[in-house]
Formats: C-alpha cells, structure tokens, sequence
C-alpha cells in the first residue's frame, strides 16, 4: 500500500499538518516527516508497515496528553479519529478504541448502571492511560484499569495485527499492560466494568496560608490509616496565580484540597469525611451524592491544552515531615506555579495481576506538574530534583501514566525483574526498535 497516497497523510508544510500534530499537551512539539491520521486498524497496519519498511521511527498519539515518543523524522499516528465504544452489559465489559476519552466510555456505560476505572479527567484517552497502567478515582476499591483488561488488538512492528488474550500470548498481553506504547499499537481494547452508578466524593480545601500545609498532611495522613478499601483519595497543594482568567475565589489562593470518592452509602461517606472537616476551616467543600457521570468534578481538572512538565514517584510509606519540606517547596515562596497531588493507595492497588505495572507495594504517589508558562523545562527539572528528593528515603520508583514531560528518561519506570521481562519482548516483538519510547527498555 502506498501510505503517501491516502486522503490523512501529512507532511511539514501541508495544509492540516499542524493541526494533526496538535493535543493537549503543547510545552513539547515533535516534527515527523509523517503524520498520519488513522481512522482503522487497517491505516495503522499501513503506517507501520512503512514505517517498518523505511527503518524509521513510530510515535502513537491519542489525545497528546503525554508524549508520543521519539518520532522524529519518522512517523507519527494519531488515533484520535478511532473512538468507538461498545458497551456489553451484560458482560460488564466495553471495546474502547485507541482515540477514545474516558468521558465518552463513562457516559457510555452509566445507562446500564456500570461505570469504567477511569481517571480523573475526562479528556483522557482510555487506552493510552490503561496501557502506563491507570490509578482511577475508584482505584483502591478496584485496582488498576489494566488489572481489568480482556483483550488487546494491537499491530506489533512486523506490520501483524494481533488479538491478545492472557490465553493466547500471555507474555504479550502481560507487557502490553503497563508497558505502555512500547511493544506496538494498541487499536482496541475489551475492558471490565464495574457496578457503580453514583458515589459520595468532592473535595473540600483550606486555605494554606492560614492553616499550615503540613498540619493539614499531618491530619490527612493520619485520616487514611483507618479507610476502607471502598474510599479513594488524594491531596493536593496548588498556588494559583493572581489572573482575571481565574474565578475571584481561586485568584492568589495556596490552597490544600482532599478529594474523596466512596462507593458506599453517603451516610457512611459524611461519617467518614468528618475528621477531614475537623482539620481547620474551609474555603469550599463540594463532598456529596452524585451520579457517577458528575466524577470529573471531584477533581475539576484544567480541560484546554497547555504547556506543563511533571514527573511522580512512587514511596513505600509518607513520611509527613519530608512531604512536608516538599510541600514547603513547591508552595508560595516557589519561583513558579507547581501543582502537587499526593494520592493513597494501597488496596485492591497491591494485589497481584497479570500485567507489567510495577510498585505495587507501594502506598503512596506524589505528583509534580509545573506549567511552562513563565519558566522553562531545565527549571521545572531542578525544582523537581529538590523537591523528590525530599521523600527519596522510601522512593521505590517512578509512575509511567504520571510521567508527563518527565518520560523522557527511563529511570526508576519498572523494577530490574518487570524491566528484564519487558526488554526481553521488545527484542523479541520490536527488534529493529521501531517504538522508539523516550522511556526505552532496552
């Protein structure tokens, strides 16, 4: 097949290039000599094929939320166009094409009461964030979205599209997930479903000027000794700049928020949240009953595209004193906006699967995601430095879906035993390297 030939081929300087190059993510701009629009598993055979045939390098793009991989000079599809979802209720399961948002899968599903393990925003892609592993607002109650994955359809560097099972390629389907795009093209997935129509969540937040941050972590910390798996949580720290883009309420603010989501009755949620209340006045407490479909607003995360680097790390424990220094860096005597989450895991979260997500034994994730606007990458890097290295005592590694601008080292990824596995498939499936992944195995 001649790929230069079909109607959503891009080259540098065609009308429709840029905007095909585009997604959410804009701090980092990759410039291949081809970008091409799938629309079918079909398309996808054909870029790689070419790609493969050229010895050139292949990027996937969904959404652009992360990094697409090292597609210079190469080849860059973007699956935004495949979005297909197919609820089976009866099976509780959804075939979700690789361009598909996690909004769409949850509207999707809620009709049948059943609700997917997706992440906090909506504009997400489903598969992309499944494949680095997915920590859902449901994630302790039920694990990670790979942990519930039934079948891949996926086209591996030799141009062969593959529909993988535990069953049938057990090694394949076990580094698919987790492994990211690392391995080949994830077309389609078959996902499990979970029984929940609405859930008790919100946040509520305090002003962190007035009430000290690393007292209200302190109380957070001790909060979540005693939860039950059925409640998911994080906290977050964000100095928002004094902007008239920004609602009155959150313009100059340091505020501390936890956000909650339980799926048991809201009764037992109130009683639950009560210490949260007891840590100091609020600014705003949205915690109450809601359909599943109004989660994303537990989070209210930003939805226009934006530049921003970030990086994670996974800890064994919390040690409040050290995440307090963190939190005391990246506050309001930072140079620059920095947005800290600290989410708690634990759970279904440390229970074993058939997949490649590693550190399960962890019990916390820290976040940092610096905004590039007003600073720059080597500056966000640094502070990022400073800041992990307060909490490296119990630093077990890195989380590849939180990555963000920082997957462009492989560091602290996997595990020597996950890396050795996974490097052990790529010579096998994608020796020439043709997934050129800023995070490599090899």
């Amino acid at each position: 097949m001649d790929l230069t030939a079909q109607r959503l081929v891009f080259r540098p300087g065609d009308a429709g290039y840029e905007d095909e190059l585009a997604g959410f993510q804009t701090g980092f701009v990759t410039r291949p000599d081809l970008a091409v629009g799938a629309t079918s598993a079909q398309d996808v055979v054909a870029a790689v094929s070419y790609a493969a045939e050229h010895g050139l390098p292949v990027g996937v793009q969904a959404t652009g939320h992360g990094l697409p991989g090292t597609s210079e000079g190469g080849v860059l599809i973007s699956t935004r166009r495949m979005d297909t979802v197919r609820v089976d209720a009866d099976a509780r399961t959804v075939t979700v094409g690789a361009g598909a948002r996690w909004g769409q899968v949850v509207e999707a599903a809620a009709p049948h009461g059943l609700a997917p393990l997706n992440g906090s925003a909506p504009g997400v892609g489903a598969v992309s964030y499944t494949l680095g592993g997915g920590l859902g607002i449901l994630a302790r109650e039920f694990g990670y979205a790979a942990d519930h994955v039934r079948s891949l359809d996926v086209v591996t560097a030799d141009g062969t599209p593959r529909h993988v099972t535990a069953d049938s390629a057990p090694e394949l389907f076990w580094g698919l997930l987790g492994g990211g795009a690392n391995l080949g093209v994830v077309t389609e997935l078959e996902i499990g479903l979970v029984p929940v129509a609405r859930l008790y969540g919100g946040s509520i937040a305090f002003d962190g000027r007035t009430t000290p941050p690393d007292a209200l972590l302190r109380g957070y910390e001790e909060w979540t000794r005693t939860l039950p798996e059925e409640l998911t949580s994080s906290l977050a720290a964000v100095v928002y700049p004094d902007i008239p883009q920004l609602p009155p309420h959150l313009r100059g603010r340091y505020l501390v928020s936890v956000r909650v989501a339980f799926t048991g009755p809201a009764a037992e949620g109130e009683r639950l949240v009560a210490p949260l209340r007891a840590l100091g006045p609020a600014v705003s407490d949205t915690l109450r009953e809601m359909p599943y479909t109004e989660s994303p607003t537990i989070h209210s995360d930003p939805d226009f595209p934006h530049a921003y680097y970030g990086d994670s790390v996974l800890l064994s424990g919390l040690d409040v004193a050290a995440a307090g220094e963190l939190l005391a860096l990246t506050g309001p005597d930072a140079d620059a906006m920095h947005v800290v989450q600290i989410n708690h895991l634990g759970g279904a979260l440390a229970r074993p699967a058939p997949n490649a997500v590693p550190y399960r034994e962890a019990g916390w994730l820290v976040r940092i995601l610096s905004p590039l606007d007003g600073t720059d990458v080597a500056a966000a890097r640094k502070l990022h430095a400073r800041a992990f290295g307060c909490v490296a005592g119990q630093s077990l590694g890195r989380s590849l879906n939180f990555a963000f601008g920082g997957g462009d080292r492989p560091e602290g990824l996997y595990d020597a035993e996950t890396r050795k596995r996974l490097a052990e498939l790529k010579v096998t499936y994608d020796p020439a390297n043709l997934f050129r992944r800023n995070y490599d195995v090899r």
